[in-house]
C-alpha cells in the first residue's frame, strides 16, 4: 500500500487511516502518549525505539509484510525499491565506512533564509584544487538560526565534498569556557583517523598537521559557535579543495577571505510558513491572524517559533488565540517574547510549563529535571550519567530524557547520549540558580563524581585485577553499565573522558574542591590512564590528590599515589623526576608500615635505577622488593620483583640467576592464570636477554610471548612480541626475518592505533635498513617515524633524529640495539 521511497510519518499515518483510529485511540491502544504519536507522524521523531515500534504494530495490526516494511523504515530504511535510495543530504553509500560524517540532522521543516542559502552555496558549491578556500562566515544572535542554516548548506554540499564532513561545536559563548584550539584541533584530528598519542601539543604545530590532513581531500568543516575569528583560524584548511562554515553570536568580518552571512530575524511570512509546517496548514488557515499575532510574539526567532509551535502541535484541541492570550501572562513570563534573550528564555519557558502542567507523571518529572541536567559542564550527557545526577534509576532517566527529546528540549546525538542546547541549558541553569540552594547544586556535581569513581573502579577491574587499588573503592553504584570486556570498558571511557574531565574541573571550582573524592577518583582511574597511555590526564588528575588524601587521613591512598605520580614522567623520559617521587612514596609506605607498598616502590626503582646504569643500587632493591613481596605472600608483587631482579642479573653477566629469576616470575604467573603476567614476563625477560646478548634467549622468549598474545587475541601483546623478535634476530644479522616481524607489528600497531609503537617499529626498520646499506629507505623511515612520534613520545622521537643524523654524517652504519625497552 505505501508508495515508493516511503517517510515514518506517511507509513505511519497512512497504517492509522486504514485501521480507522485517532491520534489518540492508536496511543491508548498502543500503551504511548498522544504526544509520541503526534511527533512521529509530523516527522519530528523518525527513528522510535524498537519497543514503541513494535507497540504500534500490533496496535495497528499490521500483517507480517506490514510489520517488516514499518520496522524497516523505522531503521531509517526506504521501502519499495529493493535496496536503500540515498536522499539529498546522506552520505554515498561506497564512502560511508570511510569518511567522517559528522554533520547533525538537517531540520525537516527548514523555511525561508533562501537568500542567504543561496550565498552560501555559490561560494562552497564544487570547489576545486585552484580556487580559493572556500569560507562561508554566519553570524547573528543566538536563537536566529545560524546552526539550523549552516547545516541545512552542509548537507545540500555533501556531494561536492566526498572525503568528510566535520562538525564541531567550538563553544565560543558559554556555558563554561570556550573550547581551546588545542582541543578543537585534537578533536578534528582524531576525526580525520589521526591517533590522538600523535596529536602535537602546540597549537600552531597542531594546526600545520591539520592542515596536511586535509591538503588533497575535499572535506567540508561546520565550525559552530566560535567565539571570534581568532578561535576559528588555527582550525581552517590550507588549501584549496576543503571548506569551512563557520557560525558565531560575535563578528567575523576580521576572518580573512570569508563570505559574510550574517542573520536577521524571519521575516512574518518565514515565521508563519515555519509555524505551518509544524502545527499543519488547516490549522494555521483556520486562524491567519492568530498567526501572525504568535509569530510577532515569538520575535520570529525560529528557535521561538519551533517550541511554541512544538506545544501547540500537542494541544491540537487549544485555538491559536489561546496561546496568544497566554503570551500576555505575566505570571507565566510569556508576555515578553521579543528579539532578545529574554524572548528565547520565555519561549523556552512555555515548554517547560507545558510539561509541568501535564497530566503525565512522567512530563512532570521532566520538568523538575531540566534545572539539574542542566548544571554539569561538558559537551553531552550519557543516561547513566543522568540518571546519577537525578539520583534516579537508569531506566527512569532514559524515560525523562526521551520526554524532554520530544518537546526538542533536548537533543539526542547518539544512543543514551543527549546534548542541551547552549540556550536552553543558560535557561535550565537560571532556573536551577533560582530554585536550587548551592548545596543541591554542588550534590549533584558530587553524584557524577561519585559515578565516575565508581565506573573507574570497574574498569580498573577489567584491566588490573590484581591491582592493590582496588582495595581503596568506597563507591559503588549499580547504574554502571556492565562490559562484556576489557576493551568495551575502554572504549566507554574514551568516549566520557572530555565530559568527565570538565566536570572534574568544575568541582574543584566548587565546595567540592576539598573531597576526598579526588583522591579515590585518580586511583580509580589508573586503570584507564595506564591502558591507554593517558599521560596528561593522569597528571592532571594526580595535582593535589596527595596533600588531599593526607588531609582525610587516606594515609595508604595518599602514598599509593605518590607513587603513581611518577608513572607519567618515567614514560616522558624524566627518570630522575620519577625515581624522586618513588623515593618518597617509599618513605611514606614505611611510616604506616605498608610491606606490600614498600615492596612495589623498591621493584620500581630497581626498574628505573637499572635504566640508567646504577646496577648495584638497582640490584639492593630489587632483592627488598623480593623479601618483602615474599614475607606477606603477595604472588604478583613477587613475580614482578623476580622479573626486575632476573634482568639486573642478565645485566651483570649472572646467567644461572637470571634464568632462575625469570622462570619462577613466569611460573608464578602461569599458575595464577595472569596470562597478562605471564606475557610482560616473557617480554621483559627477552628484552634482557637482548642487552646481556644473549639473542638465541631471547627469540626463545619472544616466540613464547607471541604465543599467549595470539592465544588471547591481543593484538597489542602480539605487537610488542613481533618488534622484542625483530630486535633479536635483526641483532644477530638475520634482517630479512627482523623487516618480516615489523612488517607484522606495523599491521597491528596501526589496528590498535599504537602511534609510538608504529613509530619506534619504524625506527627500527630504518636501523636495520641502514645496517643493510639501503640509507635512502632508512632515511624515509625515519622521517615516518618522527611525524609519528613528535610530541607523543619524546624519549623516542629524540633516538629518530639521533639516528637520522648520523645517517646523514655518513661513514659505515652498524646495526645497534635500542637503548629504550620496548
Amino acid at each position: 500500500m505505501a508508495a515508493l521511497s516511503t517517510s515514518l510519518s506517511e507509513l505511519l499515518r497512512a497504517f492509522r487511516t486504514r485501521a480507522g483510529l485517532t491520534q489518540a485511540a492508536l496511543a491508548e491502544q498502543a500503551g504511548l502518549s498522544e504526544q509520541a504519536i503526534s511527533v512521529l507522524e509530523r516527522g519530528t521523531r523518525s527513528r522510535p525505539r524498537i519497543d514503541t515500534v513494535r507497540a504500534l504494530t500490533k496496535a495497528l495490526d499490521l500483517d507480517a509484510d506490514e510489520a517488516e516494511q514499518f520496522l524497516a523504515v523505522a531503521r531509517g530504511k526506504r521501502t519499495g525499491t529493493g535496496a536503500p535510495t540515498r536522499s539529498v543530504g546522506e552520505p554515498p553509500t561506497a564512502s560511508t565506512s570511510t569518511v567522517p560524517w559528522q554533520l547533525p540532522p538537517a531540520a525537516q521543516d527548514f523555511t525561508g533564509r533562501d537568500a542567504q542559502l543561496e550565498a552560501m552555496l555559490s561560494v562552497l558549491r564544487n570547489p576545486t584544487g585552484t580556487a580559493a578556500v572556500g569560507l562561508v562566515a554566519v553570524t547573528g544572535m543566538g536563537g536566529i538560526g545560524k546552526t539550523t542554516l549552516a547545516v541545512q548548506a552542509a548537507h545540500r554540499l555533501v556531494d561536492s565534498y566526498p572525503d568528510g564532513h566535520l562538525y564541531l561545536n567550538l563553544r565560543g559563548y558559554g556555558p563554561g569556557t570556550p573550547m581551546a584550539a588545542t582541543d578543537a584541533l585534537r578533536q578534528l584530528l582524531r576525526s580525520l583517523g589521526v591517533d590522538i598519542q600523535q596529536i602535537p601539543d602546540h597549537v600552531d604545530e597542531a594546526a600545520a598537521l591539520l592542515r596536511s590532513q586535509l591538503a588533497g581531500r575535499r572535506v567540508i568543516l561546520l565550525l559552530d559557535n566560535a567565539a571570534d575569528a581568532q578561535h576559528v583560524l588555527p582550525l581552517l584548511p590550507g588549501s584549496p579543495g576543503s571548506s569551512a562554515i563557520i557560525t558565531s553570536r560575535g563578528s567575523l568580518a576580521m576572518l580573512p577571505g570569508a563570505r559574510q552571512v550574517h542573520l536577521d530575524a524571519l521575516s512574518e511570512s518565514e515565521s508563519v510558513e515555519l509555524l505551518t509546517a509544524v502545527i499543519g496548514r488547516t490549522r494555521v488557515a483556520a486562524e491567519p491572524d492568530a498567526v501572525k499575532a504568535l509569530a510577532a510574539y515569538s520575535g520570529r526567532l525560529p528557535l521561538a517559533v519551533r517550541l511554541i509551535g512544538g506545544r501547540l502541535a500537542t494541544r491540537p484541541t487549544w485555538p491559536i488565540q489561546h496561546f496568544v492570550d497566554l503570551l500576555h501572562d505575566e505570571e507565566r513570563r510569556l508576555d515578553s517574547l521579543g528579539s532578545d534573550g529574554s524572548g528565547v528564555r520565555a519561549s523556552i519557558a512555555s515548554s517547560v510549563q507545558f510539561l509541568e502542567s501535564s497530566d503525565r507523571d512522567l512530563d512532570r518529572q521532566a520538568a523538575r529535571a531540566l534545572p539539574l541536567l542542566s548544571v554539569p559542564d561538558g559537551s553531552d550527557l550519557v543516561t547513566a550519567v543522568a540518571a546519577a545526577l537525578l539520583d534516579i534509576p537508569t531506566l527512569q532517566a532514559d524515560a525523562i530524557l526521551e520526554c524532554l527529546v520530544d518537546l526538542n528540549l533536548l537533543e539526542s546525538v547518539a544512543p543514551a547520549r543527549y546534548r542541551l542546547h547552549d540556550l536552553i541549558r543558560a535557561y535550565g541553569r537560571e532556573i536551577a540558580d533560582r530554585t536550587l540552594r548551592p548545596a543541591e547544586r554542588h550534590q549533584a556535581l558530587e553524584r557524577i563524581l561519585r559515578f565516575y569513581t565508581a565506573i573507574g573502579w570497574a574498569v580498573q577491574s577489567l584491566t588490573h585485577s590484581t591491582s592493590p587499588r582496588l582495595a581503596w573503592a568506597t563507591v559503588g553504584d549499580d547504574r554502571v553499565p556492565t562490559f562484556s570486556d576489557r576493551e568495551q570498558a575502554l572504549r566507554w571511557m574514551d568516549a566520557e573522558q572530555r565530559n568527565l574531565m570538565d566536570r572534574v574541573r568544575q568541582a574543584r571550582q566548587s565546595s567540592l574542591s576539598g573531597s576526598a573524592l579526588f583522591p579515590e577518583l585518580a586511583a580509580a582511574l589508573f586503570g584507564y590512564h595506564e591502558s591507554r597511555r593517558r599521560w596528561i590526564e593522569m597528571r592532571e588528575l594526580a595535582e593535589g590528590a596527595v596533600e588531599l588524601a593526607e588531609r582525610h587521613g587516606l594515609r595508604e591512598v595518599a602514598a599509593w599515589l605518590q607513587h603513581d605520580s611518577a608513572i607519567p614522567e618515567a614514560e616522558d623520559g624524566g627518570v630522575a623526576i620519577a625515581i624522586d617521587r618513588i623515593l618518597i612514596a617509599l618513605t611514606k609506605f614505611r611510616t604506616i608500615g605498608d610491606r606490600l607498598g614498600q615492596a612495589r616502590c623498591c621493584s620500581s626503582l630497581a626498574y628505573l635505577l637499572g635504566m640508567i646504569g646504577r646496577l648495584d643500587q638497582a640490584l639492593e632493591y630489587g632483592e627488598t622488593a623480593l623479601d618483602l613481596s615474599r614475607a606477606i605472600g603477595d604472588t604478583t608483587l613477587e613475580g614482578v620483583a623476580l622479573t626486575a631482579v632476573g634482568a639486573l642479573y642478565d645485566r651483570t653477566g649472572d646467567f644461572r640467576r637470571a634464568d632462575a629469576s625469570f622462570a619462577e616470575g613466569i611460573a608464578l604467573a602461569e599458575r595464577a592464570g595472569d596470562t597478562r603476567a605471564a606475557f610482560k614476563r616473557y617480554i621483559n625477560a627477552g628484552f634482557a636477554h637482548l642487552q646481556a646478548r644473549r639473542y638465541q634467549d631471547a627469540v626463545l622468549s619472544g616466540l613464547r610471548g607471541l604465543r599467549i598474545a595470539e592465544l588471547a587475541s591481543d593484538a597489542t601483546y602480539q605487537g610488542e612480541s613481533h618488534h622484542l623478535l625483530a630486535i633479536a634476530h635483526a641483532a644477530t644479522g638475520d634482517f630479512e626475518a627482523g623487516a618480516k616481524h615489523i612488517a607484522a607489528g606495523l599491521i597491528l600497531a596501526r589496528t590498535t592505533r599504537d602511534v609510538v609503537r608504529e613509530g619506534r617499529l619504524y625506527v627500527e626498520l630504518a636501523r636495520i635498513d641502514a645496517a643493510s646499506g639501503e640509507r635512502s629507505a632508512a632515511t624515509a623511515h625515519l622521517e615516518a617515524a618522527i611525524a609519528l612520534l613528535h610530541k607523543t613520545s619524546e624519549v623516542h622521537e629524540a633516538d629518530a633524529r639521533n639516528l637520522l643524523q648520523e645517517l646523514e654524517r655518513g661513514g659505515t652504519y652498524s646495526y645497534k640495539l635500542p637503548a629504550h625497552s620496548i
